[in-house]
């Protein structure tokens, strides 16, 4: 049975997503030994040989949300091109799927040891901030007296019925996403993938008494946007982070571990 990592990547004008894509399809391959398949509507990137086992080319849908996107200190608005994700099922070329956000850093060989085990689906569902700031109640639920928060950022996927039935509910959840958020009380109507998985894993574990879709035992590593990427030097990232106030400092080294950076202007200063 086939397996590889896919991502979705769709530039803004800004932010190069598809670069940040090459760096992640790179250290797949060096660290996981697995391919990488890239989706994209940036037909006329120019896409490096040899790095991505497969790049499909999609049609913009136009469907585009604003969001702002922090660089430590500095912020600004931007277009977030996020609604491809509910695809993922119908375009990876693999039997078992990682499905990744380009800003995941992967640093070892960790998550292919889930190619070895049973289960058919796995998402992250707790998380470790290793910057400054104490961040869990922000990923802990969608909103306000709400549902559990699952991260989209990397999943696990196999080709199953029930899996296609998840893709599919995503597709709706997605179509019908005002009327969701109303009803998740989510405090923002703009799409978001970590709360449309969250709601299709709610109804589909029977709203919650149920369990059929599992979660990695250990929690997703982040640093938020309001950090700093100071350096990458093999699988060692060195980051800064500032409290609240701005004014206090500290700096971090993870080794040997994947980070999900938040912050995607210092990641693509420090892509080659």
């Amino acid at each position: 049975m086939s397996s590889g990592v896919l991502v979705f990547a769709n530039n803004n004008g800004t932010i190069d997503y598809c670069k940040q894509a090459t760096f992640l399809a790179k250290r797949i391959r060096k660290y996981m030994d697995l391919p990488t398949c890239i989706v994209t509507t940036d037909k006329d990137y120019n896409f490096e040989t040899g790095v991505f086992d497969k790049i499909v080319y999609v049609d913009d849908t136009k469907k585009i949300n604003n969001r702002i996107y922090n660089d430590a200190t500095k912020s600004v608005t931007l277009n977030f091109k996020n609604n491809l994700r509910p695809l993922a099922y119908d375009l990876s070329p693999y039997d078992n799927t990682f499905l990744m956000d380009t800003d995941y850093i992967v640093s070892s060989n960790y998550l292919k040891g889930f190619l070895q085990q049973y289960e058919d689906f796995l998402i992250f569902k707790d998380g470790i901030n290793i910057g400054y700031e104490d961040s869990a109640d922000t990923f802990k639920y969608i909103g306000k007296n709400s549902i559990d928060f699952y991260w989209a950022t990397v999943v696990y996927f196999t080709k199953s019925n029930k899996n296609k039935v998840f893709f599919d509910l995503l597709k709706h959840i997605q179509e019908n996403y005002y009327n969701y958020a109303v009803n998740y009380n989510l405090q923002n109507t703009m799409y978001r993938n970590d709360h449309a998985f969250s709601i299709a894993i709610h109804i589909m574990n029977n709203f919650g008494q149920s369990n059929i879709f599992k979660t990695f035992p250990t929690p997703i590593i982040y640093t938020l946007d309001k950090e700093e990427l100071l350096e990458i030097n093999g699988t060692e990232l060195t980051l800064l982070s500032r409290n609240s106030d701005k004014v206090n400092t500290i700096l971090h080294k993870t080794k040997d571990i994947d980070v999900h950076v938040m912050n995607k202007f210092s990641l693509e200063k420090l892509i080659p």
